[in-house]
């Protein structure tokens, strides 16, 4: 037998073995939506926003749905109009059209674990976008800003505006007591939560030391969450407040919003209810820096709110589809912070910025965020 040949032939033999398990292992990296890599233009991806009613999530999902189109993917943009039954309905509408990734900005975070074992079935990546999924092990992926820090932000915010911290952030003794009060996001959405951490963290102080009263006693979350942030149910909460907090004279000085469609409410009821007049509020916050309250904060009346460059958040989402449908692990920078209850889900945190009257330009304007002509 000629030893050479046979040694030969079984090293020939060993290569090939190992070129094709080399190939298998390259094509099942984890989060790659299927394996390999898809082509965009024969790949369909859900985006499912909550709701029309708020300038944001339009933005937001136009935002979106044009830059997966840039990169060629097929789209499908829906908006639930606030209604679960509708989101679910309209997931699994994308799920039958054959969506290969969803992106998905629920309305409430714990109602969507039926549809997305669904779409685990179908080996769907779900990247959850600015709100966590809960309670689902089928949340592949999540992007949002640091919500813990926005809280902060706003929290500080009110402090500047009452005078209690300077620009640079110094804490100003002999100020107070202000009288404020509290409101609080929506107690189905996971962001909500962090918001209003950060924000009594950094209050705590305040009102440990009685710099910060709130007159109405409505200090913890439940009493302050305003359900699906809706603006008619912020402007009745704060009707009520003054009509049985402030009734006899007591001041009001600020207010904690968490939202700016929260703050127009708010400060409806300060200006009818309240008898405030539009040039001498109280100090209102906000979030989203929504058309509507960049020209409030403008014209003097909201004083705050908090910049989230949904552009950033939506190129991240984006960034994230595009590599598990390549067959790629997406960036992440958070793996430690979101747990769903059921798994901490790896996440991507954005930061956020302070707007008031003095930076508004800068940050909004010049950064091509809005026009002069849209907040005008």
């Amino acid at each position: 037998m000629n030893f050479k040949k046979l040694w030969g032939a079984l090293a020939v033999v060993l290569a090939l073995m190992l070129a094709v398990t080399g190939c298998g292992s390259r094509g099942s990296v984890a989060g790659g939506g299927g394996g390999g890599s898809a082509d965009p233009s024969t790949s369909l991806v859900g985006i499912s926003m909550p709701t029309q009613t708020s300038e944001r999530w339009i933005a937001d999902g136009k935002n979106v749905e044009e830059s997966l189109k840039k990169l060629g993917y097929k789209t499908d943009l829906q908006f639930a109009n606030d209604d679960i039954p509708t989101q679910v309905s309209q997931i699994e509408n994308m799920l039958t059209k054959g969506a290969k990734a969803l992106i998905i900005a629920a309305i409430d975070g714990t109602t969507l674990t039926d549809v997305l074992a669904k779409a685990k079935e179908q080996n769907v990546k779900v990247v959850a976008y600015d709100r966590l999924i809960n309670g689902t092990p089928n949340v592949d992926y999540y992007t949002t800003f640091d919500n813990y820090q926005v809280g902060v932000q706003q929290a500080t915010s009110l402090l500047t505006g009452l005078g209690l911290v300077d620009a640079s952030g110094k804490q100003v003794s002999g100020k107070g007591p202000f009288n404020v009060e509290l409101f609080a996001g929506s107690p189905d959405d996971n962001n909500a939560g962090f918001f209003w951490n950060g924000a009594m963290d950094t209050l705590k102080p305040y009102l440990d030391s009685g710099a910060l009263t709130v007159p109405s006693g409505q200090t913890n979350f439940e009493q302050a969450a305003i359900l699906r942030w809706q603006a008619p149910v912020a402007q009745k909460r704060m009707e009520d407040l003054l009509t049985s907090a402030y009734s006899s004279g007591t001041k009001l000085h600020g207010v904690l919003s968490p939202y700016d469609g929260l703050s127009i409410g708010i400060i409806s009821a300060l200006t009818s209810t309240g008898g405030y007049a539009k040039g001498s509020l109280p100090v209102v916050t906000g979030q989203d820096a929504e058309k509507g309250s960049v020209k409030s904060i403008i014209a003097g009346e909201q004083y705050s709110t908090i910049f989230k460059d949904t552009r950033q958040l939506g190129s991240q989402a984006v960034k994230m589809v595009d590599a598990v449908l390549k067959g790629q692990e997406p960036e992440v920078n958070d793996t430690e912070t979101y747990n769903n209850k059921v798994k901490v889900v790896p996440a991507y945190l954005l930061k956020s910025v302070i707007i008031t009257k003095d930076n508004y330009q800068k940050e909004l304007i010049d950064s091509g965020y809005y026009t002069a002509a849209d907040v005008k």
